[in-house]
């Protein structure tokens, strides 16, 4: 059955009248007779009812796993009121508002989601938001570059070597170098840095937590780079500055990394938001979209799009990005995320994060196949080391119901029997517990 009839056999046939034909196949004439009709073997339609159930048995083959992996993607809790919100048709569109200053709604949660990122960064303005942290970072380099007219970039060998690829994917095709500062236990060789550190450079990327989970010490790097007039770009993920330092007391120029963790899911990898922040100073030179506040004719609050001549759909051959859109769905559900949590309530998810992930750390560690790697502190990830077989491990674990841990070995040649675990506040100590069971018995 039919919910929506378009038209009627009477519409049909006025139509067919207007046009000067007999029928609907008087339409397709040009098609030889034995193209048409031809039997393709395409099953019978379903009901709404057999298509619910076949999904239903696709779904049920999946297997739920307790994820203990992290490397920048984290099982946090989603607040169920978050899904109802968001899923309103007035936000849940394809879309876009040419003329954004009538969809004052939208406007106003991106120019809250933005004060969201400001005070968590500390850094004076914020974008709409971008694709994901990755790209982000890429765009951050741009803005670097951009502004300090140089083609070279310093990145730390600490970094995510998956945001290390995009980088290097966006900075070969703008003919710009990238070079590596090394690691030392675990962290940036802030020696290395000042050794290779010159006026030929843009500025330097460095992430805190890093790749490994360590909490890097930036201070010390803005004196470094003030002496070649360079920028210093932090990556974070932004849920961990409710606990850490911020990007702005350690003299960071653009801030940049993923929102993921404020309670975005997982969802096999995206799709993800990245946040940019900077400073007053460079705020002409960020890409994507800015919302600002203002007041109209009648004097009441009203919030546009501002400084759009940066950007590509406006001036394309002198605009700083390509990037014209933005993740605005996902910016309201980070928004929702936070209004909902509350200053003190994200506190306290990255406090049980952090604890969770250090019991798993001292569980894990107290075993005879296991130990620590690095002595420096970490927040939700850590690097263990074992003498079993990696494989072996990841395939009891998955036996047992667990995600496990991200193996280094591929990534770098040199940590073949290191693995990286992560835990979130939605760990149990039951759950960690049993985990510790299963790699005690291997």
């Amino acid at each position: 059955m039919f919910k929506y009839l378009p038209h009627t056999e009477q519409d049909i046939k006025e139509m067919l009248q207007v046009i000067g034909v007999k029928s609907i196949d008087d339409l397709f004439l040009e098609i030889p007779e034995e193209l048409k009709n031809l039997d393709l073997n395409v099953p019978n339609s379903h009901s709404e009812l057999e298509i619910f159930k076949h999904f239903n048995n696709l779904a049920n083959k999946n297997k739920v796993l307790i994820p203990f992996v992290g490397a920048g993607s984290y099982d946090h809790y989603t607040p169920t009121v978050i899904r109802h919100l968001i899923e309103r048709q007035e936000f849940l569109t394809a879309y876009t508002p040419y003329q954004p200053e009538i969809s004052q709604g939208t406007l106003q949660y991106i120019f809250e989601y933005q004060s969201i990122i400001t005070e968590l960064t500390g850094l004076d303005v914020s974008n709409a938001s971008m694709y994901d942290g990755a790209t982000a970072t890429a765009e951050a380099m741009f803005m670097a570059t951009n502004s300090k007219k140089r083609n070279k970039i310093l990145i730390s060998k600490t970094m995510n070597p998956n945001i290390i690829s995009v980088v290097e994917t966006y900075a070969k095709y703008r003919e710009f170098t990238v070079d590596y500062i090394n690691e030392v236990n675990g962290v940036t060789d802030i020696e290395d840095f000042k050794n290779k550190n010159s006026k030929e450079y843009a500025g330097v990327i460095v992430q805190s937590p890093n790749f490994y989970g360590i909490i890097e010490d930036l201070s010390g790097y803005r004196e470094v780079l003030d002496e070649t007039k360079g920028l210093l770009i932090v990556n974070s993920d932004i849920s961990t500055l409710a606990l850490l330092k911020s990007p702005k007391e350690f003299g960071a120029d653009i801030a940049v990394g993923d929102c993921q963790a404020l309670g975005v899911p997982m969802s096999f990898g995206g799709p993800y938001i990245g946040y940019l922040a900077t400073t007053s100073k460079l705020m002409r030179k960020m890409p994507g979209r800015i919302c600002g506040v203002t007041t109209d004719t009648d004097g009441k609050r009203a919030f546009v799009l501002t400084l759009q001549a940066r950007e590509q759909h406006i001036r394309r051959e002198k605009a700083n990005s390509n990037i014209c859109s933005n993740q605005s769905l996902l910016a309201l559900f980070v928004t929702i995320y936070a209004a909902v949590m509350g200053k003190k309530g994200l506190k306290e998810v990255q406090q049980n994060s952090y604890n969770a992930t250090h019991y798993l750390y001292d569980q894990i560690t107290a075993l005879p196949n296991f130990s620590a790697v690095y002595e420096q502190p970490f927040f939700k990830d850590c690097v263990i080391e074992t003498k079993l077989d990696v494989e072996l491990i990841n395939e009891k674990l998955l036996e047992k119901g667990f995600l496990g841990p991200l193996h280094l070995g591929k990534y770098d040649n040199t940590k073949q029997n290191q693995l990286l675990f992560s835990a979130t506040e939605k760990r149990t100590k039951d759950e960690i517990d049993l985990l510790v069971n299963v790699l005690e018995e291997l």
